[in-house]
């Protein structure tokens, strides 16, 4: 089975981290610095669950409520995030099966510029979801610290580098796909382009945050 044959048939939920960490070394197309977005949001989500989860002894009965909605977001949020790893190696993919079209006569060429546009749109679009996904994260993060266990606040903090990390490198793969898209894409993506830089001063002022909890 080759590289590409194995990722075409394994998502990156069923993948051990060595078969991942193989194929994103490997010289093929996909997974890249977008599929790296999402898992980092899936590893924000993750932490925020195990500290909420940690959060359930009998002096935290009073936020159980809180708690247990936490819970449920952020492992609806690590299971999206997975998702959309798998769909931004399939975009990635598409993007250059594009290009590969034929361009031979008129009618070749505008359907290869359509198949490409389309792409491309996808490939910024995936990314896009990434962030919101990120956000959610950090709001989750923010809102455990002051009712989380103490004992492992150090994971919030974990968590909101996670999803600054998966915002920060997003917005590397939104520019690029809307640079090639060229005038005209920017109006859809600029909105979440400052809500890239909402997420990152959130995620800092909590990573903040859980400094000074832990060295008062």
């Amino acid at each position: 089975m080759t590289q590409d044959t194995a990722q075409a048939s394994t998502t990156f939920g069923e993948s051990t981290l060595q078969e991942y960490l193989d194929q994103l070394a490997a010289k093929v197309p996909a997974p890249g610095g977008g599929a790296v977005a999402a898992l980092h949001a899936a590893q924000g989500a993750a932490l925020v669950a195990m500290v909420a989860r940690y959060t359930t002894r009998a002096k935290d009965a009073e936020h159980q409520p809180v708690i247990e909605r936490i819970i449920a977001a952020a492992d609806a949020a690590r299971a999206k995030s997975l998702t959309l790893a798998d769909a931004d190696a399939a975009a990635f993919t598409a993007v250059g099966n594009a290009y590969k079209l034929p361009k031979d006569g008129d009618e070749q060429l505008a359907a290869r510029n359509e198949a490409i546009t389309a792409a491309l749109l996808g490939a910024a679009r995936v990314p896009a979801a990434v962030v919101a996904v990120a956000d959610e994260i950090v709001s989750l993060a923010t809102e455990l610290l002051p009712i989380g266990n103490p004992n492992v606040v150090t994971d919030i903090g974990a968590a909101a580098d996670c999803a600054r990390s998966a915002a920060a490198s997003s917005q590397l793969n939104i520019a690029i796909n809307v640079a090639s898209l060229g005038s005209g894409s920017e109006s859809e993506f600029a909105p979440v382009l400052t809500q890239i830089d909402e997420v990152i001063a959130r995620a800092d002022a909590l990573h903040d945050d859980v400094v000074a909890a832990i060295t008062k």
